[in-house]
């Protein structure tokens, strides 16, 4: 049984009455509760609640872990209902490993299953697409062209990048496949919605004019810690004295999180916990067997989640160093509400060593260097009230600049002007 939701096999959808019909194009959907899942959930339901009818074109829920949720096994076509927002989802294969051929199959079943059975659903009024899927881009931009409306994509990150500096086999031919997919489907965007000011010249270098741009940064949307660190800390079973240092999210090559184990086979006096999902997960334990100070977690449900987060002392960014990331990590606007400091092994120049820097709620350190991460957390343990005051930084941040109303009105703003665009133009 699907958790909150009951699905069918697809019937056309009747017209409905309502301020505006959107299509959002997003192979991440509830119930995924990281990474580009959640922002695309509570957009289309806040334009629900905005009086619009909504479809999202989505995906199997599979992320983090990259294995299909048990719930959707025998899903193949069908449509769900989900707080008003009716959800189309479409089958596609998942790759339990990460190869350039098993992504472009993957992105390549997206697309496949895409052209062949859209979604049953009356013309919208326009179309927006979560990139970095470039199937869902390329659905999006594909029906937006075909029903002659507005198309806004909005940039999480750009694959040709991502797939040039993550390591993995193949990448090189990928990153030229993608960027130039990215590049065709930006250019016939009505505007091009960006998270951070980062992606800006390089959407611009595909050919996009800078006035088409828009930057629409990502919003912290987890809650607030509800219960004290230290009740936390004795519920997992954490030391109440000495350091634990936490990583949350995706467990991927991207990442490059040997460092954290490495970090723990030199620090026996720091508790390491890795909490998530993902391909190297696996890999990460036989690398770090036997170390009594390495622990792993599943991912915390909803409620449980910003709690685990505030019972670190220290929590952490970690990026392999061939990676300069325009993106800003989910992680990284969830940790910003939990009021604790946030060691970033990250390359300076990127995206997240920039938030940091401007939220002024962390330390930005060396990727792929234990030494200078402990150097950073030992920092931040000899002095709790400076740690203290660095974490506190964070949720003022999040009130000053990502709070949910705010990211969630900026997104209206881009929907409302494809379509004032638009109609200026008819």
């Amino acid at each position: 049984m699907l958790e909150h939701a009951d699905y069918q096999e697809e019937p056309e959808q009747p017209d409905r009455l309502g301020h505006r019909r959107v299509l959002l194009v997003s192979t991440n959907y509830a119930p995924e509760r990281t990474g580009i899942g959640p922002y695309a959930t509570q957009i289309a339901e806040h334009w629900v609640n905005e009086g619009n009818e909504v479809h999202v074109w989505a995906g199997l829920p599979h992320y983090p872990a990259w294995r299909i949720h048990p719930a959707y096994g025998p899903v193949w076509r069908a449509v769900e209902e989900r707080n008003g927002v009716l959800v189309h989802r479409r089958r596609h294969t998942v790759p339990s490993r990460q190869t350039a051929l098993r992504r472009a199959l993957y992105e390549a079943s997206i697309l496949a299953h895409g052209l062949v059975a859209p979604p049953l659903m009356p013309r919208p009024d326009v179309v927006l697409a979560q990139l970095p899927s470039l199937a869902g881009a390329t659905l999006g931009a594909r029906s937006a062209r075909r029903w002659g409306v507005p198309f806004v994509p909005v940039v999480q990150d750009l694959m040709g990048a991502a797939a040039a500096q993550s390591g993995i086999r193949g990448g090189g031919r990928m990153a030229a496949v993608a960027e130039a997919v990215e590049a065709h489907v930006l250019r016939r965007a009505t505007l091009v919605g960006v998270i951070h000011e980062s992606f800006v010249d390089p959407v611009v270098a595909m050919g996009v004019p800078r006035d088409r741009i828009r930057v629409v940064p990502n919003w912290s949307h987890v809650a607030r810690p509800s219960r004290p660190r230290v009740k936390t800390r004795a519920l997992l079973g954490w030391p109440q004295e000495g350091t634990t240092i936490l990583h949350s999210g995706n467990m991927g090559l991207k990442q490059g999180l040997e460092v954290l184990v490495e970090a723990a086979r030199l620090a026996p006096d720091v508790q390491v916990v890795l909490m998530g999902e993902g391909n190297q997960r696996e890999a990460l334990r036989s690398l770090g067997a036997g170390l009594p100070n390495l622990h792993f977690l599943p991912p915390a449900d909803e409620a449980e989640f910003p709690n685990v987060l505030a019972a670190a002392d220290v929590l952490l960014v970690t990026q392999r160093a061939s990676v300069l990331d325009m993106s800003i990590p989910s992680k990284l606007t969830s940790y910003f509400v939990t009021g604790r400091p946030v060691v970033a092994s990250v390359a300076a120049e990127g995206g997240t060593a920039q938030e940091i820097l401007r939220s002024q709620a962390g330390l930005v350190v060396r990727p792929e260097d234990p030494g200078a991460l402990l150097d950073a957390v030992r920092k931040l343990a000899e002095d709790p009230l400076a740690a203290d005051e660095l974490g506190a930084h964070g949720p003022a941040y999040v009130d000053a600049h990502l709070s949910r109303e705010a990211g969630l009105a900026r997104m209206t703003a881009l929907l409302d002007e494809a379509l004032a665009a638009r109609e200026a133009h008819i």
